[in-house]
């Protein structure tokens, strides 16, 4: 096994707003080193960092767009959102939950704060993840996996170091709910300060991550410090973190397919 190490450490983007309820940090696509070549399968991370509202009765967020050929997922770790769609789906993601939408052959869709939460105001604090799909599964039909807190799967690290959430992929032989058209491992390491948490995964595979919460050091040598993302090389498999405080860092894993979008 050889250590996995990191190629460029990205500070948060200049805020974007999308529609008037997210206040994103677009991490990619962006630069030349975080295009869509390089981060196949995934083809956008918007990072809404903590962000108070006020209470209001008109709820925020974006009117409905258009979806096609790939996947949106949703992670709320703060607030709730609310989703209606052109199939005549919808429903809330609650905090700690997760909405995996395949959107496919298409949907039009649109996302707003939750109507109860947004009367009471409060942190909002949301990762939405695009993921491509293989060109054979992109006029399937649009569907949906409501991944509740419940469902996740949590491993606990030795010596009350904290816990890995499991999304998708697999993690200590724990699998992971979501169910994915190509190779992909998505998880919430919780880590109380000074724990520490070991990942493998292929070297070829696009691995990243990003610090939620607190601030962490990656393989004994490069600190990653809070809202900011970390791209790991092809080369070598093994990952080691280990937090300064407490923290919960979003790791990512995928088998790039580049596909067209």
């Amino acid at each position: 096994m050889k250590t996995k190490n990191i190629e460029l450490i990205a500070a948060p983007p200049e805020v974007r707003w999308v529609g008037d309820g997210f206040r994103v940090h677009n991490f990619f696509p962006g630069s030349h080193r975080l295009n869509l070549e390089r981060m196949s399968p995934f083809i956008l991370l918007d990072y809404n960092s903590p962000h108070y509202f006020p209470p209001t009765d008109k709820p925020k967020g974006v009117g409905v767009h258009p979806h096609r050929g790939f996947e949106t997922v949703t992670i709320a770790y703060k607030g709730r959102v609310e989703h209606h769609d052109s199939t005549g789906a919808g429903g809330i993601i609650g905090e700690g939950e997760v909405q995996w939408m395949t959107a496919s052959s298409g949907i039009l869709h649109k996302e707003f704060h939750e109507k109860e939460w947004s009367k009471e105001g409060g942190i909002f604090h949301v990762v939405q993840l695009w993921v491509n799909l293989p060109k054979k599964d992109k006029m399937s039909p649009p569907q949906y996996q409501a991944i509740t807190r419940e469902m996740i799967r949590n491993v606990e690290l030795e010596d009350d170091n904290g816990m890995v959430e499991i999304i998708s992929g697999e993690y200590q032989r724990e699998k992971g709910p979501a169910t994915t058209f190509t190779p992909i491992s998505l998880m919430n390491a919780k880590l109380q300060k000074g724990g520490k948490a070991r990942f493998s995964f292929p070297e070829h595979y696009t691995t990243l991550l990003l610090v939620i919460e607190g601030n962490i050091v990656v393989n004994n040598t490069d600190e990653v410090k809070e809202d900011h993302l970390a791209l790991f090389e092809y080369k070598g498999e093994d990952i080691e973190i280990e937090s300064l405080d407490q923290s919960t860092v979003l790791i990512l894993s995928g088998e790039p397919i580049q596909e067209p979008i």
